[in-house]
């Protein structure tokens, strides 16, 4: 087994670092994904990524999902997996690892400065798969990766 890694496109934000970082770094800040993603806006935004029914699972997956300052609770349909702050790497890196999950999963969330008022914002899901494995979650990861830097880059 090893680590498998899908990148995100770098996403362009119109704020700070440090604005990011302090956004990130407590996941009680984005509970407000719940609401984005009901946001006509947001929705016309990810349907040029995601088919419809795509982005109407995440919406509703995104109903049951439970924030803290250190976890996400998420009820799936293979169980209740948990994605909890592992590292936080002040002011450009949140790390999270997940327990519960059928396979080892981790997710950065990186940060970058572009400019005093600007950042960029890149994640990576990592995998820990069998070759076998990887042929089957490499797709559903790599959309997993890109969706999430496009809902956390939209937040306000």
């Amino acid at each position: 087994m090893g680590l498998s890694k899908y990148e995100s496109e770098v996403k362009n934000v119109a704020q700070p670092q440090q604005q990011l970082y302090e956004r990130f770094s407590n996941l009680r800040n984005l509970e407000g994904i719940k609401e984005r993603l009901s946001d006509p806006a947001v929705q016309e935004r990810m349907a040029a990524e995601l088919p419809a029914d795509k982005l109407e699972q995440a919406r509703q997956q995104f109903q049951n999902v439970e924030f803290t300052e250190d976890a996400i609770l998420l009820t799936t349909p293979v169980g209740k997996i948990t994605f909890r702050v592992v590292e936080r790497e002040e002011p450009k890196l949140v790390k999270l690892g997940s327990e519960g999950s059928p396979i080892p999963l981790t997710i950065w969330i990186q940060m970058l400065p572009t400019d005093v008022y600007s950042s960029k914002l890149r994640v990576t899901v990592g995998a820990e798969v069998n070759m076998f494995m990887k042929g089957m979650v490499a797709k559903p990861l790599q959309q997993a990766a890109d969706g999430l830097a496009n809902i956390l880059s939209v937040l306000p």
